[in-house]
């Protein structure tokens, strides 16, 4: 048996449910792992709520790290006791799950699980965001939006690391030291200032080669505003909410820009692209260019809180949550 968080309805944090659930073996592709850490992100409070709509009942999480325990008979490329880490495989909310085998990375001795817990997810987004998406070169100008966040700070990093100029809009004061101390060489507080006439001002009216904008509805106007002529504008989530439709002539209009609203499962899809981005994760990791921050620490039973204070913006950088 394995504690697990389930969810039987859509709806607030209070449909996490803390509960037993059977564990088999390893069938064909498949992988026992004992979770060490579980990753906590906004994608979790979206297939909570039914947003991004998952068949009921489910367990919830798609990002943890923790030691292989038995394989199934056709697996040949991790064995047991391989420590491993993963993200895009429904049912991390838990101590122990089946795994897809063609999921899960082996984690390099320098990674411990926390930090692989708190980085696979947010740190392979920022990847394929900086380096795929938009190829952030030395000398560009970029907004993050949510720059103290779990995506944020990694991505404030690795693009200062580019040799970026890095701009991000955060929600307080601490929160602009925090993203400043980690790369941004512009905090906008977006609930007192502008962004579009500060980040006009900062690039001297000639504004931003990309924005990377998780949050959606209420930002995503003033991204397009942001942008250079030929920018990029990588909308990559929605906790604000929906988009709501509009006429592509604008790109147009506002000098042919690109939109394009990527995803971490489309760009590692196939497991040659899943290695490859991780690897460039762990390497940057490695290097020290970027640090990975763990803000709050969760026991699993407790998924709801951290889904509360997510939600709330009460986080900064990675929460994981610890089986117990």
């Amino acid at each position: 048996m394995s504690k697990v968080i389930r969810i039987h309805e859509f709806g607030g944090p209070e449909v996490l449910r803390f509960e037993d659930a059977a564990i088999g073996e390893p069938g064909p592709g498949q992988v026992l792992v004992k979770h060490a850490a579980i990753g906590v992100n906004f994608i979790d409070v979206y297939q909570r709520t039914g947003l991004y709509p998952q068949e009921l009942p489910f367990i919830a999480g798609l990002e943890a790290a923790g030691t292989v325990e038995a394989v199934g008979p056709d697996v040949t490329d991790i064995k047991t006791g391989d420590r491993v880490a993963y993200a895009g495989a429904i049912g991390a909310y838990s101590e122990r799950r089946l795994a897809p085998a063609d999921r899960l990375v082996v984690l390099p001795d320098g990674i411990a699980f926390p930090q692989a817990a708190a980085m696979m997810l947010k740190g392979m987004t920022a990847q394929y965001l900086l380096r795929r998406t938009y190829r952030v070169r030395e000398g560009d100008t970029v907004l993050i939006h949510a720059a103290a966040g779990g995506v944020g700070l990694i991505a404030c990093q690795w693009a200062k690391h580019l040799g970026a100029t890095v701009i991000g809009t955060v929600g307080s004061e601490q929160k602009a030291e925090i993203a400043r101390a980690h790369g941004c060489d512009h905090p906008i507080l977006y609930k007192t200032e502008d962004f579009v006439a500060r980040v006009k001002q900062i690039t001297g009216g000639k504004g931003c080669a990309a924005v990377y904008d998780s949050v959606g509805q209420t930002t995503f106007n003033g991204s397009l505003d942001c942008l250079k002529p030929l920018g990029m504008l990588a909308l990559f989530g929605q906790s604000s909410g929906k988009v709501p439709p509009f006429d592509p002539a604008v790109l147009a209009a506002k000098g042919s820009l690109f939109l394009t609203r990527p995803s971490l499962f489309a760009y590692t899809a196939q497991r040659a692209d899943l290695l490859a981005t991780a690897k460039d994760l762990f390497d940057v990791v490695l290097s020290g260019a970027v640090k990975i921050e763990i803000g709050r620490t969760y026991a699993l039973k407790d998924a709801a809180q951290a889904h509360l204070d997510l939600e709330a913006r009460e986080t900064t950088g990675a929460s994981i949550l610890l089986p117990e």
